[in-house]
């Protein structure tokens, strides 16, 4: 069974840094969906048996960004 988390972005300007990150989400093997809230908000679902939150965080800052949970 999935879990489905939020995760805060910051450091975010525009939509095209949104789908920049969205996309290395999306690349990861275990993630599901990838949803964008707003600007700075996405919404992740993922196997829980193949990523942590902390996986799909340092995916985040691998594209140059900060992120967290909400």
């Amino acid at each position: 069974m999935n879990n489905r988390i939020m995760l805060g972005v910051q450091g975010v300007d525009n939509y095209g840094q949104m789908e920049q990150i969205i996309q290395a989400l999306k690349g990861q093997k275990g993630v599901s969906a990838v949803e964008m809230q707003q600007l700075g908000e996405i919404a992740v679902e993922y196997d829980p048996q193949r990523l942590t939150v902390m996986d799909l965080i340092r995916v985040v800052r691998e594209e140059g960004f900060l992120a967290g949970m909400l």
